[in-house]
Protein backbone atom coordinates (compact mmCIF):
# COMPACT_ATOMS: atom_id res chain seq x y z
CA UNK A 1 0.00 0.00 0.00
CA UNK A 2 1.48 3.53 -0.94
CA UNK A 3 1.26 6.13 1.71
CA UNK A 4 -1.11 7.85 -0.58
CA UNK A 5 -3.13 5.05 -0.67
CA UNK A 6 -3.10 4.91 3.31
CA UNK A 7 -3.54 8.82 4.04
CA UNK A 8 -6.71 8.77 1.15
CA UNK A 9 -8.51 5.66 2.56
CA UNK A 10 -11.37 5.48 5.67
CA UNK A 11 -10.04 2.65 8.11
CA UNK A 12 -11.79 -0.33 7.30
CA UNK A 13 -13.06 0.21 3.98
CA UNK A 14 -10.55 1.63 1.95
CA UNK A 15 -12.11 4.00 0.17
CA UNK A 16 -10.33 6.93 -1.36
CA UNK A 17 -11.30 10.21 -0.02
CA UNK A 18 -11.19 13.92 -0.22
CA UNK A 19 -10.68 16.41 3.01
CA UNK A 20 -12.71 19.59 2.59
CA UNK A 21 -10.86 22.47 4.61
CA UNK A 22 -13.81 25.40 4.51
CA UNK A 23 -16.11 22.42 6.07
CA UNK A 24 -14.21 21.26 8.08
CA UNK A 25 -13.44 25.14 9.33
CA UNK A 26 -16.80 25.57 9.47
CA UNK A 27 -17.79 22.92 11.64
CA UNK A 28 -15.32 23.99 13.73
CA UNK A 29 -16.66 27.32 14.26
CA UNK A 30 -20.29 26.10 14.80
CA UNK A 31 -19.31 24.13 17.75
CA UNK A 32 -18.16 27.07 19.49
CA UNK A 33 -21.88 27.77 19.33
CA UNK A 34 -22.62 25.63 22.54
CA UNK A 35 -19.11 26.12 23.94
CA UNK A 36 -20.48 29.58 24.54
CA UNK A 37 -23.55 29.25 26.55
CA UNK A 38 -22.08 26.33 28.46
CA UNK A 39 -19.42 28.23 29.54
CA UNK A 40 -21.21 31.21 30.46
CA UNK A 41 -23.61 29.49 32.54
CA UNK A 42 -21.50 26.81 34.03
CA UNK A 43 -19.41 29.66 35.28
CA UNK A 44 -21.93 31.82 36.36
CA UNK A 45 -23.57 29.18 38.52
CA UNK A 46 -20.72 28.28 40.32
CA UNK A 47 -20.16 31.68 41.37
CA UNK A 48 -23.64 32.23 42.15
CA UNK A 49 -23.51 29.55 44.56
CA UNK A 50 -20.20 29.85 46.26
CA UNK A 51 -19.72 33.75 46.54
CA UNK A 52 -20.63 35.52 49.57
CA UNK A 53 -23.92 37.63 49.77
CA UNK A 54 -24.98 36.65 46.33
CA UNK A 55 -28.14 35.53 46.06
CA UNK A 56 -29.94 34.01 42.78
CA UNK A 57 -33.50 34.89 43.60
CA UNK A 58 -32.34 38.58 43.45
CA UNK A 59 -28.41 39.43 41.77
CA UNK A 60 -28.42 39.35 38.20
CA UNK A 61 -25.48 37.66 36.71
CA UNK A 62 -23.75 40.79 35.59
CA UNK A 63 -23.22 41.80 39.98
CA UNK A 64 -20.42 39.41 39.89
CA UNK A 65 -18.17 40.97 38.13
CA UNK A 66 -17.48 43.62 41.41
CA UNK A 67 -15.86 42.33 44.35
CA UNK A 68 -12.33 40.63 44.77
CA UNK A 69 -13.23 37.91 42.47
CA UNK A 70 -14.86 39.87 39.83
CA UNK A 71 -12.35 39.04 37.50
CA UNK A 72 -13.66 35.43 37.00
CA UNK A 73 -16.78 37.01 35.42
CA UNK A 74 -14.99 39.40 33.96
CA UNK A 75 -12.57 36.81 32.07
CA UNK A 76 -16.07 34.88 31.83
CA UNK A 77 -17.88 37.60 29.97
CA UNK A 78 -14.76 38.47 27.78
CA UNK A 79 -13.88 35.03 26.51
CA UNK A 80 -17.63 33.95 26.49
CA UNK A 81 -18.02 37.01 23.77
CA UNK A 82 -15.25 36.27 21.54
CA UNK A 83 -16.59 32.40 21.27
CA UNK A 84 -19.85 33.71 20.53
CA UNK A 85 -18.11 35.82 17.43
CA UNK A 86 -16.52 32.70 16.12
CA UNK A 87 -19.87 31.02 16.28
CA UNK A 88 -21.02 33.77 14.43
CA UNK A 89 -18.57 33.57 11.64
CA UNK A 90 -19.65 29.69 11.60
CA UNK A 91 -23.27 30.47 11.10
CA UNK A 92 -22.20 33.14 8.19
CA UNK A 93 -20.35 29.83 6.60
CA UNK A 94 -23.12 27.61 6.82
CA UNK A 95 -25.64 29.48 5.63
CA UNK A 96 -26.45 30.17 1.86
CA UNK A 97 -25.48 33.94 0.89
CA UNK A 98 -27.93 36.65 0.88
CA UNK A 99 -28.89 39.19 3.13
CA UNK A 100 -30.80 37.44 6.44
CA UNK A 101 -27.26 35.54 6.48
CA UNK A 102 -25.34 38.81 6.37
CA UNK A 103 -27.73 40.33 9.02
CA UNK A 104 -27.94 36.92 11.24
CA UNK A 105 -24.37 36.81 11.87
CA UNK A 106 -23.51 40.02 11.96
CA UNK A 107 -26.06 40.47 14.81
CA UNK A 108 -24.80 37.51 16.66
CA UNK A 109 -21.08 38.68 16.51
CA UNK A 110 -22.56 42.04 18.13
CA UNK A 111 -23.91 40.09 20.84
CA UNK A 112 -20.59 38.73 21.68
CA UNK A 113 -18.75 41.88 21.40
CA UNK A 114 -21.33 43.33 23.23
CA UNK A 115 -20.51 40.59 25.85
CA UNK A 116 -17.06 41.47 25.82
CA UNK A 117 -17.60 44.77 26.58
CA UNK A 118 -19.95 44.06 29.12
CA UNK A 119 -16.79 42.40 30.64
CA UNK A 120 -14.52 45.86 30.28
CA UNK A 121 -17.64 47.65 31.86
CA UNK A 122 -18.08 46.85 35.04
CA UNK A 123 -21.70 47.03 36.73
CA UNK A 124 -22.39 49.07 39.66
CA UNK A 125 -22.90 47.31 43.03
CA UNK A 126 -26.16 47.42 43.98
CA UNK A 127 -28.96 45.28 45.73
CA UNK A 128 -26.43 44.27 48.68
CA UNK A 129 -23.60 42.75 46.34
CA UNK A 130 -21.00 42.47 47.14
CA UNK A 131 -21.14 42.17 50.74
CA UNK A 132 -21.71 45.80 52.64
CA UNK A 133 -23.25 47.58 49.46
CA UNK A 134 -26.36 48.98 50.77
CA UNK A 135 -29.74 47.79 49.67
CA UNK A 136 -31.44 49.11 46.63
CA UNK A 137 -30.33 50.76 43.36
CA UNK A 138 -26.68 52.05 42.84
CA UNK A 139 -25.78 54.68 45.39
CA UNK A 140 -23.17 56.27 42.72
CA UNK A 141 -23.93 55.52 39.07
CA UNK A 142 -20.29 55.61 37.38
CA UNK A 143 -19.48 55.63 33.96
CA UNK A 144 -18.55 52.11 33.36
CA UNK A 145 -21.89 51.11 35.14
CA UNK A 146 -24.00 53.48 32.22
CA UNK A 147 -21.67 51.71 29.68
CA UNK A 148 -22.26 48.12 31.23
CA UNK A 149 -25.98 48.80 30.73
CA UNK A 150 -25.62 50.18 27.03
CA UNK A 151 -23.59 47.09 26.39
CA UNK A 152 -26.31 45.11 27.67
CA UNK A 153 -29.24 46.78 26.22
CA UNK A 154 -26.84 46.66 22.76
CA UNK A 155 -26.76 42.61 23.56
CA UNK A 156 -29.90 41.67 24.09
CA UNK A 157 -31.43 43.90 21.37
CA UNK A 158 -29.30 41.86 19.13
CA UNK A 159 -29.87 38.34 19.86
CA UNK A 160 -33.47 39.58 19.49
CA UNK A 161 -32.66 40.34 16.02
CA UNK A 162 -30.92 37.51 15.00
CA UNK A 163 -33.33 35.18 16.48
CA UNK A 164 -36.12 36.97 14.06
CA UNK A 165 -34.10 37.42 10.82
CA UNK A 166 -33.83 33.41 11.08
CA UNK A 167 -37.43 33.47 12.20
CA UNK A 168 -37.96 34.58 9.04
CA UNK A 169 -35.56 33.03 7.05
CA UNK A 170 -36.30 29.38 8.49
CA UNK A 171 -40.07 30.19 7.11
CA UNK A 172 -39.05 31.36 3.47
CA UNK A 173 -36.63 28.05 3.39
CA UNK A 174 -39.95 25.92 4.56
CA UNK A 175 -38.32 25.16 8.01
CA UNK A 176 -41.28 26.20 9.92
CA UNK A 177 -40.76 24.57 12.85
CA UNK A 178 -37.12 25.95 13.65
CA UNK A 179 -38.96 29.18 12.57
CA UNK A 180 -41.66 29.18 15.46
CA UNK A 181 -38.74 27.98 18.10
CA UNK A 182 -36.64 31.21 16.42
CA UNK A 183 -39.63 33.59 16.40
CA UNK A 184 -40.72 32.09 20.24
CA UNK A 185 -36.89 32.26 21.68
CA UNK A 186 -36.54 36.14 20.68
CA UNK A 187 -39.50 36.66 22.36
CA UNK A 188 -38.40 35.25 25.50
CA UNK A 189 -35.18 36.63 25.58
CA UNK A 190 -36.94 40.41 24.62
CA UNK A 191 -39.64 39.55 27.58
CA UNK A 192 -36.78 38.67 30.23
CA UNK A 193 -34.98 41.57 29.54
CA UNK A 194 -37.61 44.42 29.34
CA UNK A 195 -38.47 42.74 33.19
CA UNK A 196 -35.26 44.18 34.58
CA UNK A 197 -34.66 47.05 32.09
CA UNK A 198 -38.10 48.56 33.88
CA UNK A 199 -35.60 49.01 36.68
CA UNK A 200 -37.49 46.21 38.84
CA UNK A 201 -35.66 44.07 41.14
CA UNK A 202 -37.78 41.64 42.35
CA UNK A 203 -37.26 38.20 42.32
CA UNK A 204 -39.89 37.63 39.06
CA UNK A 205 -38.13 39.92 37.31
CA UNK A 206 -34.56 38.37 38.19
CA UNK A 207 -36.39 34.89 37.20
CA UNK A 208 -37.40 36.25 33.84
CA UNK A 209 -33.82 37.36 33.18
CA UNK A 210 -32.67 34.17 34.17
CA UNK A 211 -34.96 32.31 31.79
CA UNK A 212 -34.33 34.62 28.84
CA UNK A 213 -30.36 34.46 29.15
CA UNK A 214 -30.79 30.60 29.66
CA UNK A 215 -33.16 30.49 26.50
CA UNK A 216 -31.06 32.91 24.33
CA UNK A 217 -28.14 30.08 24.89
CA UNK A 218 -30.11 27.24 24.26
CA UNK A 219 -31.43 28.79 20.64
CA UNK A 220 -27.40 29.79 19.78
CA UNK A 221 -26.76 26.19 20.73
CA UNK A 222 -29.36 24.86 18.81
CA UNK A 223 -29.35 26.81 15.61
CA UNK A 224 -25.51 25.68 15.64
CA UNK A 225 -25.88 21.79 15.99
CA UNK A 226 -28.36 22.17 13.59
CA UNK A 227 -26.41 23.85 11.14
CA UNK A 228 -23.21 21.62 11.79
CA UNK A 229 -25.34 18.59 11.21
CA UNK A 230 -26.43 19.72 7.91
CA UNK A 231 -22.80 21.00 6.60
CA UNK A 232 -21.14 18.24 4.49
CA UNK A 233 -18.44 16.34 6.39
CA UNK A 234 -14.79 17.05 5.36
CA UNK A 235 -14.24 13.75 4.91
CA UNK A 236 -15.94 12.57 1.89
CA UNK A 237 -15.33 9.40 -0.63
CA UNK A 238 -13.85 10.87 -3.75
CA UNK A 239 -15.61 10.41 -6.97
CA UNK A 240 -13.93 7.32 -8.76
CA UNK A 241 -14.73 8.87 -12.10
CA UNK A 242 -12.86 11.93 -11.42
Amino acid sequence: MTTENAIGSAPGTGANQVFNRPAAVTRSLLGYGPLAGACYLASGLAQALTRDGFDLRRHDLSLLANGPLGWIHILTLMLTGLITVASAIGVFRALPRGRATTWAASLLAAYGLALVAAGVFVADPMNGFPVGTPDGPPTEVTPHGVLHIAAGGVGFAALVAAAFVLARFFARTSRRGWAWASLGAGLVVLAGFLGVATGSASSLAVLGLWIGVVTGWGWIAAVCIHLYRRTPHPRQPSDPAA
